[in-house]
């Protein structure tokens, strides 16, 4: 559905609403991740009456035009099958499928081929009708606009969508097979290896201890453990890291690399045995001073373009982390 809000609203097609968009310079997109269904508008002060136009018709009024479904079907399938032979892809989609059976997380994002053959426009239609609505609605907006003007054109963009969401039920929950090892064949040189375990909720207290603890271990490009021993002292990987995922109903931690076939069991050992010591004996003084120093620091350049800001007042938001939390973090 996301792919399609934008392929023709209200009485415009889905040529004649680029061709809207594109000549007034605008940017409007819509995607979907396992929780939400997000949507960015980028315009010109000057053009905000036309752009905030297009995108209440793309919200409250998608065509979901024959053409522009059936071409977006198609995109989307190829997209699939070049992702049935990618190695990056196959091994997060067993993980998850693994992780989370019988949960939607256990889904597959971007569907399948049997389900995105299945859709109709009779389900895009009903999914929409459901799923967009103004309770459960974030927005955060940035730009040369006052709030008593962005109020009254929130109120036209969003206003005359249902009030509640009909949305399924999701329930909390834990990954289940850890500590078991799926290896798929293929023949490529190089084997990818991802490696996942339970992890933290943003709302848990320890999320932010966590993510420092994160930085040092994987987390930071050429400073982390995980990169020092793996690549540096050994030469096993060019890539290597580990990081968090904290969704609205479990948490996640990962870690993973690409390595040459016959190495891929010795880095595995590596990066597991890089764990254990974390776990039993924390980090150093001068690894916790550093990552701290680096992490207050580099805070500020996630606010240093308009849609950077939006994008954390959006998520700061999502996360119902209060109005405070850029001065408290």
């Amino acid at each position: 559905m996301s792919s399609l809000l934008d392929e023709g609203a209200g009485d415009l097609d889905a040529a004649a609403f680029h061709r809207a968009v594109a000549d007034k310079a605008m940017e409007i997109s819509f995607d979907a991740n396992r929780d939400e269904v997000r949507g960015s508008l980028r315009t010109l002060s000057e053009h905000q009456d036309a752009a905030f136009d297009l995108l209440r018709m793309a919200v409250t009024a998608p065509r979901f035009d024959s053409e522009a479904i059936e071409r977006i079907r198609a995109a989307q399938l190829a997209s699939l099958r070049r992702r049935s032979t990618d190695p990056n892809s196959i091994a997060s989609e067993k993980w998850f499928a693994t992780a989370f059976p019988n949960h939607p997380y256990g889904r597959p994002v971007d569907g399948t081929l049997a389900s995105v053959a299945a859709i109709t426009r009779d389900d895009l239609v009903a999914f929409a009708k459901r799923t967009l609505a103004r309770g459960s609605l974030k927005v955060a907006v940035v730009g040369d606009i006052s709030p008593e003007d962005l109020g009254r054109e929130l109120d036209r963009v969003f206003g005359t969508l249902p009030a509640k969401a009909d949305l399924a039920k999701v329930a909390d929950v834990t990954p289940k097979g850890i500590g078991t090892v799926d290896v798929i064949p293929m023949e490529v040189p190089q084997s990818v290896v991802l490696m996942g375990t339970g992890g933290l909720t943003r709302k848990d207290p320890d999320f932010i201890p966590a993510y420092v603890l994160n930085h040092i271990l994987g987390g930071s490009a050429f400073s982390s453990r995980l990169f020092k021993e793996v690549r540096e002292a050994r030469g096993l990987a060019y890539s290597v890291y580990s990081y968090q995922v904290a969704l609205d109903h479990t948490g996640l931690w990962f870690a993973g690399t690409a390595t040459k076939n016959e190495r891929a069991g010795e880095s595995i050992r590596i990066i597991g045995d890089e764990f254990r010591k974390m776990l039993d004996d924390g980090p150093a003084q001068s690894e916790l001073d550093e990552a701290k120093s680096y992490l207050t620091g580099s805070y500020a350049l996630r606010f240093d373009t308009s849609s950077k800001i939006a994008g954390q007042l959006l998520q700061i938001q999502i996360d119902d982390l209060g109005i405070d939390y850029i001065d408290k973090r």
